[in-house]
């Protein structure tokens, strides 16, 4: 009976309930993903479930097929074009931060264990979901599937790191923030528009100028064309050899760009969440090869490549910070986004005006100052930079 869809299906799902519902406790900084797929593990590894149940379950082929391609391109839709231009400074700062903590790996990971090692880790380090499953599918096609408990490890574990630590420095620059506006040294004017309005604008813009007339826009057309695109996607890497998670991003940029594509479409056409819940799928079944052998042995790796990455987007956004003249007690947090990202950068926002603030009127305020360089910086690492850093460096491989 346990090997029967739903039935497997049910099984894999209540570890990632379970580990959603620990991440929404813990206001992710403990990642829904380190439990499931820790859960997962343990479970194989003392023989509880099966190693097939993953597979038996049908939903890891809907992973293949929604969370590929075509929630690459949902990504590409998400993207608020104005937000990021009227923020250049922040998409400037996290750019930098990736830059330096993927080039400081490359430059001393290879020296202690080896190249294949070091690109292991930068996928997921410097970005999300989508740069950990670039990084895994890349590690497997070239015979490295060992390599993916890295990955794995790396992805689940960096928000443990990295929400406290940008939490520490935000709340700082926060302090900071409200007494310079007690001393009145800090003018209103200067205060960052929240990213929220800016998304709300464009929303209303693109949703106006898609090329289908809103009344034509339904679910199975929408899920349509972002098989489309997917499938164009997809072509264009056989023919081209460029990876088509960055045909994907581009197609989902540009589509929305040009009013092919309504912003969000994916969650448009109703298939976000089992988008989601395929690609979670996907990733969990990356670990069917991993022993408790192996989990052991890899994490002096995982946690040397972690304290080289984080230290070198630390730097990064330092120097960037510099360069650009911002405080860096609100540049460097806005770099390490790439080890959080949405919610995570939220949520910590969120908790800093909260504590930070002495009345609401306050909370707004110091809120207001720092969610859009946080939320633009996210978007920067998670959505498009780790992405690219992925697709480029497991060619080399």
């Amino acid at each position: 009976m346990i090997h029967e869809p739903v039935v497997a299906a049910m099984i894999i799902l209540a570890l990632i309930a379970v580990g959603e519902i620990i991440s929404v406790f813990t206001r992710a900084r403990v990642s829904m993903f380190l439990v499931a797929i820790i859960g997962y593990l343990l479970l194989i590894w003392m023989g509880i479930i099966p190693e097939s149940l993953i597979g038996d379950s049908k939903f890891v082929e809907v992973g293949v097929v929604l969370g590929t391609a075509p929630i690459i391109i949902h990504m590409g839709t998400l993207i608020p074009l104005k937000a990021i231009r009227s923020q250049w400074k922040a998409v400037g700062i996290s750019l930098m931060g990736i830059i330096f903590g993927a080039g400081l790996i490359l430059l001393l990971i290879p020296i202690v264990y080896d190249y294949k090692t070091a690109i292991a880790g930068i996928g997921p380090l410097t970005g999300g979901m989508i740069a950990f499953l670039v990084t895994s599918e890349g590690l497997k096609e070239v015979g490295l599937a060992s390599l993916v408990t890295i990955s794995a490890l790396i992805f689940s574990l960096q928000s443990l790191f990295g929400m406290p630590l940008s939490a520490n420095l935000l709340r700082r620059y926060a302090l900071k923030f409200r007494n310079a506006v007690d001393a009145g040294t800090y003018t209103a004017s200067t205060l960052e528009v929240r990213v929220e309005n800016v998304i709300d604008t464009e929303k209303v813009e693109e949703r106006n100028a898609t090329w289908i007339p809103e009344k034509y826009q339904t679910n199975l057309v929408l899920l349509f064309q972002l098989f489309f695109g997917g499938a164009i996607a997809v072509v264009l890497d056989q023919f081209t050899g460029i990876p088509y998670s960055l045909w994907a991003l581009a197609l989902g940029i540009g589509g929305k760009l040009i009013g092919f594509y309504p912003d969000r479409v994916m969650e448009r056409a109703n298939a976000f969440t089992v988008g989601m819940a395929g690609l979670v799928f996907l990733i969990i079944a990356a670990m069917n090869e991993i022993t408790f052998s192996m989990f052991i042995g890899y994490l002096p790796e995982t946690f040397l490549i972690m304290f080289v990455g984080i230290f070198g987007i630390f730097i990064g956004g330092l120097l960037a910070s510099k360069l650009f003249k911002w405080d860096p007690l609100k540049g460097i947090p806005v770099a390490l986004t790439a080890l959080g990202g949405f919610p995570g950068d939220y949520l910590v926002c969120e908790e800093i005006s909260r504590s930070v603030g002495r009345n609401k009127e306050e909370e707004k305020m110091i809120l207001d100052e720092i969610l859009t360089p946080m939320l633009i910086g996210g978007f920067t690492t998670v959505t498009i930079g780790s992405v690219v850093i992925a697709s480029i460096l497991i060619k080399t491989l």
